[in-house]
């Protein structure tokens, strides 16, 4: 059992891992492809500042945290031309009417998250894999430990059988033992 586990886990595990990594990476590599040709930055002009601080998802495409953020009306024209103006996050404390940043818009001009990088894509598909032939090796050591257990208890029940067949007459003369 060990040897049959120490196998899988040396030769098949990356192996699996090596597959889910290769499948992971062409996938993201088409939403990167994808991405990349329907999302476009563009510059918003803030408006004014708002108090609506909701936990909505704010699609800026700034990346990081929302500390040091704060949530202004803005306007801003779509990659097709069109006028656009609604809530989103400013990546300064500080925004003063008319100050400019960049968000991402989809080819409608509807906000959109920042296109994934191939950088990006290949790393996630780099820990897909290793997370895969873990998880694998994981499986495969738990299923040997319960093997191993059954064996175990199946031997000790043997003992008990054996050991109330001879051992409440041991050491007794004229038991026959």
């Amino acid at each position: 059992m060990a040897l049959t586990a120490l196998v899988l886990t040396v030769l098949a595990m990356p192996v699996l891992g090596s597959v889910c990594g290769v499948m992971t990476d062409r996938a993201l590599h088409r939403t990167v492809i994808r991405e990349q040709r329907t999302r476009h930055a563009t510059t918003a002009v803030v408006v004014r500042e708002t108090h609506d601080h909701r936990a909505a998802s704010d699609f800026d495409g700034l990346g990081g945290g929302r500390e040091g953020r704060v949530r202004v009306v803005a306007n801003w024209t779509a990659y097709d031309g069109s006028a656009h103006s609604g809530t989103v996050s400013a990546p300064r404390r500080s925004v003063p009417p008319g100050t400019t940043f960049r968000i991402w818009t989809d080819d409608k001009g509807m906000r959109a998250s920042r296109p994934l990088d191939s950088a990006t894509a290949h790393a996630h598909a780099v820990f897909a894999g290793l997370g895969a032939a873990l998880a694998a090796a994981g499986l495969v050591e738990g299923i040997r430990r319960l093997v191993v257990w059954r064996l175990v208890r199946r031997r000790y029940a043997r003992l008990d059988r054996a050991w109330a067949r001879c051992g409440p007459d041991w050491g007794r003369t004229g038991a026959g033992s």
